[in-house]
């Protein structure tokens, strides 16, 4: 399957997050699932990529223009795509992906995530959404979700298949 992964593009401030991305991409090459990420060379992105990489996984990476120009695209992706702006950029990620994993990161992750669970709100999309709650990271996000349903902004119903999981063991057992 494709697995697109949505992450930050610097490594944050706790080694944590680097060993835990590598152990993503090194199970995603060695199951012979695909990665689709934003193509940076760059932080968890390019961490996550190099060590799909060195599996021997496949790597398609979805890059806007502007990035190409200041040169963060990561080499030697097995498909580099070039987008004109985000906005294409996302559509494309959505496109390729059959699942959809938010690791931690900032705020372009909220927002591509954000547009994952629209969708499958608006029964657009039926392919899981996990936040991959290392340490938990996305707490927060999970009651604010909790929130909009207690005040009947959303229902169980519309957050179907969004899912939070605390290791790569438990993403593992949701993409079963």
């Amino acid at each position: 399957m494709n697995i697109t992964v949505y992450l930050a593009s610097s490594t944050g401030n706790d080694s944590k997050f680097e060993a835990a991305v590598r152990e993503l991409g090194t199970w995603i090459g060695a199951s012979g699932n695909t990665l689709v990420y934003g193509g940076s060379k760059t932080g968890l992105m390019g961490a996550l990529a190099q060590s799909v990489l060195q599996l021997g996984g496949k790597v398609i990476g979805v890059e806007p223009q502007f990035f190409i120009d200041a040169e963060y695209q990561y080499e030697g992706l097995t498909q580099l795509i070039v987008a004109k702006d985000m906005a294409e950029r996302k559509t494309k990620m959505i496109e390729l992906g059959d699942a959809f994993i938010a690791f931690p990161g900032g705020v372009g992750t909220l927002e591509e995530v954000s547009e994952i669970m629209s969708k499958l709100s608006l029964g657009q999309l039926q392919a899981p959404c996990i936040y991959y709650n290392l340490d938990g990271y996305y707490d927060d996000v999970k009651h604010f979700l909790q929130q909009m349903i207690l005040k009947g902004f959303s229902s169980a119903e519309k957050q179907q298949g969004v899912y939070f999981a605390q290791s790569l063991e438990k993403i593992k057992e949701l993409l079963k």
